[in-house]
């Protein structure tokens, strides 16, 4: 009898049975890692759109007056941006974005909303004629500020604004002497407030726009804004925007916006009590490393991972030498029927000679 095959079964099961029955044991103390795996993998955006609804429009989350800055060198800071256009890598230097062929704008735009604020951001322009790196401020109603820096244009940028999407005229733009911006990181920042709006580089006040003096305060920027930066261009290809850092403030505070009528002004927003997931999101630590979620657990729990890990792989072993010994019977039973064929073929063979020798023919004595 063949111990090896005929007790495999029986060896394998006394070896799994036992181990699960350990394992099952384990799963309480197991818990609070398999917890904190499942919440990772669940992980997901629990921001707001802006909608519509009759006659008030809700516009998204809010800073909660909160400063944040954004350093774009892993990504576009989690899930608090989207990548509206175009492909955007992130490197060591921020935000590379490429225009690969004519029309693209590669575009990034953040999910939040400022209501009255202070944008920063750092950024080497993009080179090329005919090609605009954007910084920009803007609402659902269409109020936006902006810079926008000329690829051909080493010595000027422009700063601009607009109200609820008035474009009869374009005389609200203003240029400003810059040193290569191409070449060299500058800085520019927005301050935005229900008084005034004031544009900085490097930390130097260059503009100011009061709000009665923006066409009466009818072109004054005034209802929530969300940020977008990128660039776009008539044509050429493989033009790189580098943003390294933005650094955006929030004034207000509360969880929402959402607009009581369809006037436009600052005092028909309404600013919802409670707190802003974006708050939560971008002041929520990092995701721990491997090894450090493995030495926040506590002994129990590495007690527990460290069984079902020595479990399955004596249940990995267990079952690979059970395939060995299946393997082997199957081989063993192969081998025995060749034999038996072998067999059965000589004896053919010699019964055939047998019945040629009694029939008088010549046999010879050399083997075939």
């Amino acid at each position: 009898m063949d111990v090896t095959w005929s007790l495999s079964q029986v060896t394998i099961w006394s070896t799994a049975e036992p181990n699960l029955g350990i394992v099952s044991a384990c799963m309480p103390t197991m818990k609070p890692l398999l917890l904190r795996l499942v919440r990772q993998g669940n992980c997901r955006d629990n921001l707001k759109s802006g909608k519509k609804s009759g006659r008030t429009t809700t516009v998204g989350q809010q800073f909660r007056d909160t400063n944040h800055t954004y350093d774009f060198i892993a990504s576009s800071a989690g899930s608090t941006w989207n990548t509206t256009a175009g492909l955007i890598k992130y490197g060591s230097s921020g935000a590379q974005f490429t225009i690969n062929t004519r029309g693209d704008a590669p575009t990034i735009q953040s999910k939040f909303y400022l209501f009255f604020g202070e944008l920063e951001v750092w950024m080497k322009a993009a080179i090329g004629n005919g090609v605009v790196s954007s910084i920009v401020l803007q609402s659902d109603d269409l109020d936006e500020v902006d810079w926008e820096l000329l690829g051909g244009n080493a010595t000027h940028v422009q700063s601009n604004y607009f109200g609820k999407g008035n474009v009869t005229s374009y005389d609200r733009a203003a240029w400003h002497p810059i040193e290569d911006p191409q070449e060299n990181f500058h800085s520019y920042t927005t301050r935005w407030t229900k008084e005034q709006i004031e544009w900085f580089i490097d930390g130097v006040s260059i503009r100011v726009l009061k709000y009665e003096d923006a066409n009466g305060a009818k072109n004054f920027p005034q209802t929530p804004m969300n940020v977008r930066l990128g660039i776009w261009a008539a044509g050429d290809k493989d033009i790189n925007n580098y943003t390294v850092d933005a650094r955006v403030t929030d004034f207000s505070s509360g969880s929402e916006y959402s607009y009581r009528d369809m006037m436009g002004s600052w005092e028909s927003i309404k600013i919802k009590p409670g707190n802003s997931t974006i708050e939560k999101e971008i002041n929520a630590p990092p995701p721990m490393t491997l090894s450090q979620r493995w030495n926040k657990l506590s002994p129990g729990a590495k007690i527990g991972v460290g069984s079902a890990v020595g479990v399955s792989a004596v249940v990995f072993i267990v079952l690979g030498a059970g395939y060995c010994v299946r393997a082997r019977k199957v081989g063993r039973k192969e081998r025995a029927l060749a034999d038996a064929e072998f067999e059965r073929e000589a004896r053919e063979m010699t019964s055939y000679r047998q019945q040629m020798a009694k029939g008088g023919f010549a046999v010879s004595s050399r083997e075939i």
